[in-house]
C-alpha cells in the first residue's frame, strides 16, 4: 500500500536469557529505591533475605555453575535453564563462580538476586555483566573491581543505591564489630552477606575485631558507575581506595540517610 510506512522491529538481545514461564521471570516485589516526594530521605537496609540451599533452583544452579566450569564456556546464562519458580527461589550465587574463569559474559537478566557474593572477583576474563532488570539488586561487591577486563555492563541503573537519577540513600553500615560478632554467621539485613571472611582490598583474612565496612562508587566498567560495599580489614586498607567517580560522594561513606549526595538528574560525565 502506498503512503505506509514499513514498521520498524527492534531486536530483543535478551530473548535467550530468561527462561520458561514467561518474557519476565518471577521475582519477588522490591520499593527499596522507589522514587519519593521532597523531604528527607527514608532510610534503607539491606535485604535480609538468606538463601535455602535446599531449594530446588539452588541446587539446579550449583549442577550449571559446575556444568559452565568443566567446559570452560564463555557465556553464562544460568537462569535460563531455570523455570520461573527456581528462579524466585535463587537470592544470591554461589561461591563456586570462582571456578567460572572461562566466562567472558555474565548474564543474570531479570533475577530475584539481592546480592552477588565477592568471589565474582575470581572470574578474572570477565568482560560484560548483564544483571539487567534484576530490580532486588542495588549494589555490588568490591571484588568486581579485580576483573580487570570487564569493558561492558547492563545495569538498571534506578534501581542502585546512590543513583544519579534518584539518588537513593545507601544502607547504614554498622560500626566495627567486636570480637563476639561470628562473622561466618552474620545477619545479612545488617551486614549486606551472611559470612565475611577475607579483606575486599588486600584479600587478608579478616578477624571479627578488624571489619571495616564502607561504601564506594566506582565506574568498574565502560558505562555504570556501580555502589561498591568494600569490607575491609584495617583504615589503611580504606585509605588506599581509589578516588570515587566524578558526581557521586567523594570518599568512601558508612552510608545511611545523612549522606550528602550530589542532586538527582542529568549523568554526570
Amino acid at each position: 500500500m502506498t503512503g505506509e510506512s514499513t514498521p520498524q522491529v527492534f531486536f530483543d538481545r535478551w530473548t535467550d536469557a530468561y527462561g520458561p514461564g514467561g518474557r519476565r521471570p518471577s521475582s519477588d516485589a522490591c520499593a527499596c529505591v522507589e522514587r519519593r516526594g521532597a523531604g528527607r530521605p527514608r532510610p534503607t537496609r539491606f535485604h535480609p533475605e538468606r538463601q535455602d540451599t535446599t531449594a530446588p533452583g539452588w541446587i539446579r544452579l550449583l549442577e550449571l555453575v559446575e556444568e559452565a566450569a568443566a567446559d570452560r564456556r564463555e557465556v553464562f546464562k544460568p537462569l535460563a535453564d531455570l523455570t520461573a519458580q527456581e528462579r524466585r527461589q535463587v537470592v544470591t550465587l554461589p561461591p563456586s563462580i570462582a571456578g567460572l574463569t572461562s566466562v567472558k559474559h555474565l548474564v543474570l537478566y531479570g533475577s530475584n538476586l539481592v546480592r552477588v557474593p565477592p568471589e565474582i572477583g575470581a572470574m578474572r576474563s570477565l568482560e560484560e555483566f548483564s544483571p539487567y532488570t534484576s530490580y532486588r539488586l542495588h549494589w555490588f561487591p568490591y571484588e568486581l573491581t579485580r576483573c580487570p577486563g570487564l569493558r561492558r555492563s547492563t545495569v538498571s541503573t534506578r534501581a542502585l543505591y546512590g543513583s544519579y537519577k534518584t539518588r537513593s540513600p545507601f544502607p547504614p553500615l554498622a560500626a566495627v564489630a567486636t570480637g563476639a560478632v561470628d562473622l561466618d554467621d552474620l545477619d545479612p539485613g545488617v551486614r549486606g552477606a551472611a559470612s565475611i571472611r577475607t579483606c575486599s582490598v588486600c584479600d587478608r583474612r579478616v578477624g571479627a575485631a578488624e571489619l571495616r565496612q564502607v561504601w564506594i562508587s566506582l565506574r568498574t566498567s565502560g558505562a555504570d558507575v556501580l555502589p561498591l560495599l568494600v569490607n575491609a580489614c584495617s583504615t589503611s586498607c580504606v585509605d588506599a581506595l581509589p578516588e570515587p567517580a566524578e558526581g557521586y560522594v567523594r570518599a568512601p561513606h558508612t552510608g545511611g540517610p545523612g549522606v550528602d549526595q550530589p542532586p538527582a538528574g542529568r549523568r554526570p560525565h
